[in-house]
């Protein structure tokens, strides 16, 4: 049965050994178990003997093993040259540090095997020999012998279990073969190379010897292994091992394949992308794809509340899918583009100056004084306004600054001042900011409402709502209708390309009441300020901020307008021209 698992071993290793360079001297060494029995007895060696040291780095060799060596340091060739000039047995012996050159007695560890060597090949730089080990060793002293180190060395023999046949050690023994074929099996090893290395090993300790060996642990862990000494334990301590590096391995495999699985979706769906490009291509549909890819570039530049972009990506993610030819991708189109084309974060810097705007109102307009005045009052306070608004934000930045890290505090500051850098106490200040020009046609209502935007420095936008009778026409009408589109507010900004600009709403006096609603309750919305940083247009369905335009409104008849919307706007009267002016 010995000689079985040598040549297992001793094959598997040959096999391994295959790719050594060709010319080198190559010297085989035969031997039986009888040949120089002296050196080789137990009762010698369990007194003392004196052998070779074979230190090791990087690995561990067992008891009952073949074991393919490289050497080249100068120490090492010493050694095994006396080995083969004598007994041909030496020492193996693991380093502690892996990185020495040249090893002393404190750099070893004092456990080693007992090995007898089986082939040897020189080669350039060194030699190249199989080691089979016979027994473990105790290292009992070492001595510098000339070139090589030598250690008094002491056999140690295994502590077999108290009986072979109790249960519990037959199941062990059984377990730590199963995960070790289990463990070749998941490394890729065939399953005839390790029937044939575990199928003649029947003894607890050379099973754990064996397996040890060929397990891919770290030297301390293996030389752990190598100084335990009871074979029950010793077959614990591996089992524990084995499952330890069962468990990776089925990790790694498990992880393998779901990257596997999602790199195949992937390439699926890149591979299925390209056909649909080649078929796009082939239909001229080309400029198409490039038309929405700048569309995208545009959307995703825009500084979007979190619910548009919602809303935008997942119809850009339809148009991507819906052939051109379908009503619904120009439906889809023509929303991204409005989206696109409305002033999100555009606005224009307020530059009120009352000698300025006093000195365009003069430049503009001849007469009208008390009209002048009260604009200029109108102005004022809205200058008034806006440094109140200053202040208030920076009492707030100091009040936060103050808090530290209080989250209550922090909570609190950031109540009071909102991303658009307004105080909560600024809605409430823009209610006189919507004001009604109220006078006969011809009066310069008009191009009063266009002075004032020149001397605040924002653009102007004007909206006729003289004859308009549905409330689609302030809140748009909904994308499902063929046609739809935004309502007049909307549009308007689109043009002003600014979000906060002089707003004029043209004849509101005008506004009609239908079937489809009445607009002056729409508009009602609009110039609340409690309530138009929010504003949905039923086109968009995403709501959009207009707290920070500035509305005016003309009328030539105020008492046809609806009591509650003109109670939203401080009126100021267009007497009209006298005969003298």
């Amino acid at each position: 049965m010995h000689d079985q698992k040598n040549t297992a071993s001793f094959s598997l290793f040959q096999a391994e050994s295959e790719d050594l360079p060709t010319g080198m001297e190559e010297v085989h060494i035969a031997w039986d178990e009888d040949e120089e029995l002296e050196d080789d007895s137990d009762e010698l060696l369990e007194e003392r003997a004196r052998l070779p040291v074979l230190p090791l780095r990087g690995t561990v060799v067992f008891p009952s093993v073949a074991a393919p060596i490289a050497a080249g340091r100068e120490k090492t060739l010493a050694a095994i040259e006396h080995a083969l000039q004598g007994s041909k047995r030496l020492i193996a012996v693991s380093q502690l540090d892996a990185e020495t050159e040249e090893p002393t007695p404190e750099g070893l560890f004092r456990i080693g095997t007992i090995c007898r060597i089986a082939q040897m090949q020189r080669v350039p730089g060194g030699i190249q020999l199989v080691v089979q080990g016979t027994g473990r060793g105790a290292v009992l002293e070492f001595t510098e012998r000339g070139e090589f180190l030598e250690a008094v060395v002491r056999r140690m023999q295994d502590m077999p279990p108290l009986d072979d046949e109790d249960s519990a050690y037959t199941a062990l023994h059984k377990e730590v073969r199963e995960r070790a074929a289990q463990l070749s099996r998941l490394r890729g090893v065939p399953k005839e190379i390790v029937d044939h290395l575990l199928g003649g090993v029947t003894n607890g300790g050379e099973l754990a010897d064996l397996v040890a060996f060929y397990t891919e642990l770290e030297v301390p862990e293996k030389q752990d292994l190598l100084e335990t000494l009871s074979v029950e334990d010793r077959l614990r301590k591996l089992l524990l091992h084995l499952q330890r590096q069962i468990g990776v391995l089925e990790a790694q495999a498990q992880i393998r394949s779901k990257v596997q699985e999602e790199l195949g979706e992937r390439q699926r769906e890149v591979f299925l992308r390209e056909q649909m490009k080649a078929i796009r291509s082939e239909l001229g549909d080309d400029a198409d794809q490039e038309e929405i890819q700048e569309l995208r570039e545009r959307l995703e530049a825009l500084d979007l509340p979190e619910e548009a972009r919602t809303e935008v990506d997942r119809e850009l993610r339809r148009l991507e899918r819906i052939p051109r030819e379908a009503a619904e991708s120009q439906v889809i189109r023509t929303f991204l583009e409005t989206v696109a084309d409305l002033p999100w974060s555009e606005r224009t810097e307020d530059r009120l100056d009352l000698k300025r705007a006093e000195e365009i109102l003069e430049r503009d307009h001849y007469g009208l004084s008390d009209v002048k005045d009260r604009v200029l009052d109108f102005l004022a306070v809205c200058s008034l306004q806006e440094r109140r608004n200053h202040a208030r934000a920076d009492e707030s930045d100091e009040t936060e600054a103050e808090s530290g890290s209080d989250a209550d505090a922090e909570t609190e500051a950031g109540s009071d001042v909102e991303s658009d850098g307004k105080s909560p106490g600024q809605a409430d200040d823009r209610t006189g900011q919507t004001v009604l020009f109220v006078g006969p046609p011809g009066t310069g209502k008009t191009s009063i409402a266009k002075s004032i935007a020149d001397a605040m420095g924002r653009k102007y936008v004007r909206v006729s709502l003289g004859g308009a009778r549905d409330e689609a026409d302030i809140r748009g009408h909904r994308r499902t209708y063929v046609g739809a589109l935004p309502g007049r507010i909307i549009e308007g900004l689109k043009r002003a390309g600014s979000k906060n600009p002089v707003f004029l709403l043209d004849e509101v006096d005008k506004l009609g009441v239908s079937f489809q609603g009445d607009p002056s309750a729409a508009l009602m919305e609009v110039l609340d300020p409690a309530q138009n940083d929010a504003f949905v247009d039923h086109y968009m369905s995403i709501p959009f901020d207009l707290s920070d335009v500035m509305f005016i409104a003309t009328a030539n008849f105020p008492h046809q307008i609806p009591g509650p919307l003109k109670d939203r706007m401080e009126a100021i009267e267009f007497v009209g021209y006298t005969a003298q002016e």
